[in-house]
Parts: C-alpha cells; structure tokens; sequence
C-alpha cells in the first residue's frame, strides 16, 4: 500500500502545492488578490472535477483488468477514458463561460470582482489539458505505475513557480499581469503535466512491449456505458464535495476582504493535509480493485481496512499540528495580523473535522475498487448540502458569525459522511468477503 500510496500521495500534494503557491505569490498584491484566486480557482474546480470525476471509474475497470492480467483490456480503457476526457471539455467551458457572464450579478466585494473576472477568464481553458490528463494519470495508477504521475506534480509546481514569478510580476521583460498572470501560469503547468504523462505512458509500452500502441480504436458503446455507470456517481460525489466548498468560497467573497482571504487561506491548509488521504483514497481504490480482480475478497478487506487507518492516522496528526500552531501556519501566507487571527480561528474548526473528512476520503476510494461508486454520491449530497450548507449559510448570516460560522457548518457536514461512509464500508467488505461475491 505504501509503494503505491506515497508516489500518489506526493502528486496530490503537488496538485494543491499549485493553488498554495499562486495563494502565496499574489498575495503580496492584497487581500482582494488572495479572494479572487481562490475564489477563481475553486469555482473552476466545482465544475472541471465533474469532468474528472466521471473519469474516476477508470480506478475500478483498469485495476480489475490488471490484477486479471489482461493489458490489453487496461490499454482499451485509456482510450475510451481519453474520448469521453475529450468530449467533456465542451460542455464544461460553455457552463464557465456562462458563470462568467454571471459574475457581475453575484454580489462579490467590489475590490474583489474586477480580479475574478480576470483570472477565471483565464483558468477555464485549462479544462482540456485538465481532464485529458486525468484519463491518463488513472490509467497509469490503475497498473500500479505512479512514479510519472509524482513526477509530472513535482515539475510542474516548479514551472508553475517560475512563470507566476515572471508574468505577476512581469519580470524577464514580460509585462506585469497581476493576478490574470496566475491563471495563465496554471494554464501553462496543465499542459506540461499532460505532456509528461502521455510521453511517460508512450515509454512504458516501448520498454513492456504491452501493446498500447497497436490496441484497438474502435469505440464500444458498451463501454462507455460502463463508464459512465461507474463514474456518473463518483462524479457526483466529488462535485458535491468540492461544489459545496466553493460555495462557501463563494459566500466568503461576499464578505469583507480580510475574511475572504482568511478563509482561503485556511482552506489552502486544510485542502494540503486532505491531499493525503485522498492520494492514499486512489491508492486504496486501485489496490483494492486489483484484489477483486484476482478474485481475492481477503486481500481486498485487508488493503481496504489498511488505506483507511493510514489515512486516518495522518488526519489525526495534522489535527494536532492545527490545534498547536495555527498563527505560524497561517501568518506563512499573509502577516496581516487581522487575517492571521481570524485565519488561526478557522484551522481550530479544521482541527476538529481533519479525522473524519480522512475517513470518508479513504472509505470512498475503498468503495470505488470494489465498484460502488452511489452510495459515497448519496452521503454526500446529505451530508454536505442537506446538512452541512444550511447550517453554515444560518451561522455566518442570519445568526453573524461571518466565515466562522461558514467553517462550522461544513465540519458538520464532513463528521456525517465520515461516520456514514465508514459504516458503509464495514457492511460491504463484510458481504464480500463472508460470500465471495460483491452484491
């Protein structure tokens, strides 16, 4: 679990190293700076995961076929994954492009407004290289190679490190673009993270003579069918996840500054130590599935069982790091001292939810490689949006606890899926492995 896990964990922490590093980097341009990437960013992402989302299926379909030892089968996913990436992108941007022509009616702080314009006019065509690049990468993780995958992170924070420091500030004889230079910076990062892939998946068939290249294009309705079947609520599930974040996000923009770019702040720490048992979520899911594809319902509840307790032990070490230092994690991305304490004040409330937003993590990427993918969808529609949403609409207005209350009611909703996900875990590995079979 570890070989695979830490490779995939190191990628996603490289994935949200990029939305921490362009935080950091424009922050030296204000508050409003700091509110309108992160706002931008995340209502990017609320849309462009749906896309990578449906994609998810592919952790199921390819680790089966590998643990089958069927590559061939491995090989005919990835493209049917790369043709339904391909075809999303469309719809995707035409609903960004209609958020965008939104924007002006939705309220934002009017020093923020102008900057989110800028940059998510920008960012939404990322979308292509974004989902693209998710096909590709689950294929690869599917057939335990994940080395490539931590790879593409890793250099790809540094360009993006390298062409934010040039076009923000507009240095090496580019002009200055300010925050529009950020969203052009992740554009470019995109591009490169797809490029490495695609050269990496073309290298791996070379030296195994796997026959990627030479498999079948033909297109099987049959298997976009199973795709779909599979990703549809997978997608869900991340989207009401990540939609109901950028919500809140949203709802922070509509408050001052200081509290938009505390919350984002915070967010950016919570969402680093997240990375964690979401990488090790994937690395359950694949290793989980390759077990039910050798027909070993043992196998799977040990793999299972054991991406849970490591991510959750990783979520209750991060919690005490939260409770112990907040002004320090905080005051790394803004000395504002207004933003510090009120930032310190929502990693008190990420404290309190780290173990079981891990645990419905972890528990999800388990229920995808035994192929449940609804369940985790239905959770977190009640949990995030029945639940957690209305109580943190009702705290930070009608009742004025500002972003305070927001973060209350979103660790209310991630303890009851959590709770929820697990249980439901527990029931399904238990059938699977008293009966052998998965229904």
């Amino acid at each position: 679990m570890l070989r695979l896990a830490l490779p995939v964990v190191l990628a996603e922490l490289g994935w949200m190293a990029m939305g921490i590093v362009d935080t950091i980097m424009v922050a030296p341009l204000g508050p409003a700076a700091i509110g309108a990437a992160g706002i931008g960013t995340s209502v990017h992402m609320a849309f462009a995961v749906f896309g990578m989302g449906l994609l998810l299926g592919l952790d199921t379909l390819v680790s089966q076929a590998h643990g089958a030892g069927d590559h061939r089968d491995c090989h005919r996913w990835l493209v049917h994954g790369v043709v339904m990436g391909a075809a999303l992108t469309v719809p995707i941007i035409a609903v960004c492009l209609a958020v965008l022509a939104f924007f002006p009616h939705a309220g934002f702080h009017p020093d923020v407004a102008p900057l989110l314009d800028g940059y998510f006019g920008i960012v939404l065509w990322s979308t292509i290289p974004l989902l693209l690049y998710a096909a590709v990468r689950r294929y690869l993780q599917g057939m335990h190679v994940v080395a490539p995958i931590a790879f593409a992170l890793v250099t790809a924070n540094l360009l993006n490190a390298a062409a934010n420091w040039t076009l923000i500030h507009g240095r090496l004889g580019m002009p200055a673009l300010g925050v529009p230079g950020a969203a052009w910076a992740t554009v470019i990062s995109r591009v490169y993270m797809l490029a490495v892939l695609v050269v990496a998946a073309w290298w791996i068939d070379r030296a195994g003579n796997t026959g990627l290249t030479t498999v079948s294009r033909t297109l099987s309705r049959e298997r976009f069918v199973r795709l779909w079947r599979l990703g549809f609520p997978a997608a869900s599930q991340v989207t009401l996840e990540v939609g109901v974040f950028g919500l809140a996000t949203a709802l922070a923009g509509r408050l001052d500054p200081v509290s938009s770019a505390a919350h984002q702040i915070a967010l950016n720490i919570a969402g680093a130590s997240f990375m964690v048992p979401l990488g090790v979520a994937s690395a359950g899911a694949v290793r989980v599935g390759n077990r039910v594809g050798a027909n070993d319902p043992a196998g799977a509840a040990r793999a299972g069982w054991m991406a849970i307790l490591l991510g959750s032990g990783f979520m209750s070490a991060a919690a005490l790091v939260f409770f112990a230092m907040p002004r320090a994690l905080i005051g790394a991305f803004s000395p504002g001292p207004a933003v510090v304490e009120l930032g310190a004040s929502l990693l008190f409330v990420a404290a309190i939810f780290q173990l079981f937003d891990g645990l419905q993590a972890v528990a999800t990427g388990a229920l995808r490689g035994l192929g449940s993918t609804r369940m985790a969808m239905m959770v977190n529609l009640a949990g995030h949006w029945f639940v957690g949403l209305p109580i943190a609409w009702l705290l930070c207005f009608p009742l004025g606890l500002g972003v305070r209350g927001l973060w209350m009611g979103l660790s209310t909703g991630l303890i009851v899926c959590g709770v929820v996900l697990t249980w439901y875990w527990h029931r399904r590995i238990s059938h699977y492995t008293s009966t052998g079979r998965l229904r």
